[in-house]
This record gives C-alpha cells, sequence and structure tokens, in this order.
C-alpha cells in the first residue's frame, strides 16, 4: 500500500509574515491528517526559517531546485549540500516552469535526478505534457520520453528512491484540471512504462497528479487506484484548503 504523498509547493510566494501565519495553521491542523505524509516547499530564503518551525512536527520540507555543480561560480545557483544543511528532506525536480521559462531540458533534469539522489534528498521528478502536446495525442510518447531519460541516467532502482509528479502543463495555475479518469489514465500508463523496466519499482513508486489539485477536486482525484497524492501549488497558500487536500488523501 502506496502511502499518499501532498507537498505543497510555493513557488515565488510568501513573507516572514505570512509564512508564520500559514504554517502555524498547518501544524494546528495536521493532527487531523491520519494518512497521508506531508511536506513544504518553500522558496530557498525561507527554508531556514520554515525548517525552524516545522522542526519536531509531522511535516517536513524541501526545495524548489537545485544545482547539479556541487560548488563554485554559479550566481544565484544552491547546491544539495546546502539544502541538506538545513536537514530538507524533498527537492522538486524539472518541474513544467523550470522547463518551459528556464529552458531545462530532459538531460538537465535527468542530471538533476542523479545528483539529488546521490546526495540522499528525495527528488520530486515533474512531466507532463503541453496544452498543444495533448492536443495532438502525443501525451504518451512526451511522459515516456521524460521518464526515459531519468532511467538512461540512473537507472530503474534509482528513479524508484524517489517521486513522480504527473502534472499536465495546461492545467497548471489556468482554472483547467484534468478529470479524474484522464489524469487516471496517464498515472497509468507512467507506472506501466515502470512495469516494463522493473515491477515491483512500479508498484512501490508514489506518483502525485501535478495539475492545480483543490479542496473541491481532491478527493475524486485522490481516489483513484494510480493516482499517490499531490503537488500542490495555488492551495498550499491556503491553510483551510491545504489540509482539506491532506485529510481527503485518506
Amino acid at each position: 500500500m502506496r502511502k499518499p504523498l501532498i507537498v505543497g509547493n510555493w513557488k515565488m510566494n510568501g513573507s516572514l509574515d505570512d509564512n508564520k501565519a500559514l504554517l502555524d495553521g498547518f501544524k494546528a491542523g495536521i493532527g487531523n491528517v491520519k494518512v497521508a505524509e506531508v511536506a513544504v516547499c518553500a522558496p530557498y530564503i525561507y527554508i531556514p526559517d520554515v525548517a525552524e518551525q516545522l522542526t519536531g512536527t509531522p511535516i517536513a520540507w524541501g526545495g524548489q531546485n537545485m544545482s547539479i555543480e556541487a560548488k563554485g561560480a554559479f550566481t544565484g545557483e544552491i547546491s544539495t549540500a546546502m539544502l541538506l544543511d538545513f536537514s530538507c528532506k524533498y527537492v522538486i525536480i524539472g518541474h513544467s516552469e523550470r522547463r518551459t521559462l528556464y529552458g531545462e531540458d530532459d538531460a538537465l533534469v535527468a542530471q538533476k535526478f542523479a545528483v539529488a539522489h546521490k546526495a540522499g534528498l528525495i527528488p520530486i521528478l515533474c512531466i507532463g505534457e503541453t496544452l498543444d502536446e495533448r492536443e495532438k495525442a502525443v501525451t504518451e510518447e512526451v511522459v515516456a520520453r521524460q521518464i526515459k531519460a531519468v532511467i538512461d541516467e540512473v537507472g530503474i532502482a534509482s528513479l524508484g528512491d524517489g517521486v513522480i509528479a504527473y502534472e499536465p502543463v495546461w492545467a497548471i495555475g489556468t482554472g483547467k484540471t484534468a478529470s479524474p479518469d484522464q489524469a487516471q489514465d496517464v498515472h497509468a500508463f507512467i507506472r506501466g512504462q515502470l512495469a516494463a523496466h522493473d515491477k515491483a519499482v512500479a508498484d512501490k513508486i508514489r506518483i502525485q497528479y501535478g495539475g492545480s489539485m483543490n479542496a473541491g477536486n481532491a478527493k475524486e482525484l485522490l481516489a483513484m487506484q494510480d493516482i499517490d497524492g499531490g503537488l500542490i501549488g495555488g492551495a498550499s497558500l491556503k491553510v483551510e484548503d491545504f489540509l482539506a487536500i491532506c485529510t481527503a488523501a485518506g
């Protein structure tokens, strides 16, 4: 039985005061979350403060991105060691916004997965298709290619140590959401791609849905056989909504 994982991705949002109010709310309500594992991925500058506030609670934390480099003249970047200095458990790899806005291709995303995994972080590998790709009916081709890049880089066993987040890019921040059946179809395809390499890995790995999951649709999405949680954007910035998603996981 795969334990659901709900991860809040704050993206470039927050302030010291807003974060404290948000985390206070999460801590007050986390006792009502009986099944899901919960984490938040904050902007780098707030990770030390988030770590201080969440230490000793059931809520884990992580980074939204990282460099493949260990150190050096890479202005604006951050290393795995820096994330580990503040006890990060997770790091998001290859989010659609990193791919589309900052040009991260499959090869770089695979390298990032390898570096994060080797460092001892749990990579959350984001994969998914654009609206144009969905309309051209190449969703399966796209996600298969994205998965293959990581398997070629690290092997199926190492991929199995991470988490996959399927994010239909056309459903992020647009208000659109894949129907539960649409999402399940792609999740099942992803698991099938993994099973072709190693059924045990396919059975154990958690595949999150990352396309505008909210308090209203979470229960139906999370009831799908192959949806094992959510990578939550906007709804993770609202205490009641995020906790509602967490409790909807079981």
